[in-house]
């Protein structure tokens, strides 16, 4: 797995600070990316009446981001090129402790194992373009949390940090391009 990680890209961050926006954009580049993990937990939980979602039992809900995480890593496997991912492993450590949840040994394995580029795009709190909806129900204090949890994550990982600047989406994509070439 360690060969992969030069190719895959992580963006993370806080809840509504533009990660998603970015993501779709490279999509429309002609990038392969990943789907973020908990907003399609919620959404396949929450059409099935499942339990597995972070108002109903947190623990499940962070089990099941772990399954969909190492899925989606090894279908990227299977992707030429460049791969963007919609957070990473590490994210669901970081979601943990924000819930002042303990953390397991094999999710701090799978962390250590599946690896990502060395170099993570992270996303600072926006409050200007901050919005909840159906699945994004934090408050922006919550986001804000979220965000430094994901700092000391990536960071006790091993991960060098890059932040996104809060610029137009078209400023943010030459951004990351950039940073990569």
């Amino acid at each position: 797995m360690q060969r992969e990680s030069t190719r895959f890209i992580v963006v993370t961050g806080g809840p509504g600070s533009g990660k998603t926006t970015l993501l779709d954009a490279l999509a429309q580049a002609g990038f392969a990316r990943s789907e973020e993990a908990g907003r399609g937990i919620i959404r396949d939980q929450t059409a099935i009446g499942g339990r597995a979602l972070p108002w109903v039992d947190r623990e499940l809900f962070a089990e099941s981001m772990l399954c969909w995480e190492m899925r989606s890593y090894r279908l990227a496997a299977e992707q030429p090129g460049t791969v963007w991912f919609d957070r990473g492993i590490p994210d669901i450590i970081g979601y943990l402790r924000v819930e002042g949840l303990p953390v397991s040994d094999h999710l701090r394995l799978a962390a250590n194992r599946f690896r990502y580029h060395e170099r993570v795009f992270i996303a600072p709190p926006w409050p200007e373009i901050y919005e909840q909806d159906v699945e994004r129900k934090q408050s922006i204090e919550v986001a804000e949390s979220t965000y430094w949890r994901m700092v000391e994550t990536y960071t006790e990982f091993g991960y060098t940090l890059v932040t996104l600047p809060r610029v137009s989406l078209s400023e943010r994509l030459r951004f990351v391009t950039e940073a990569l070439a």
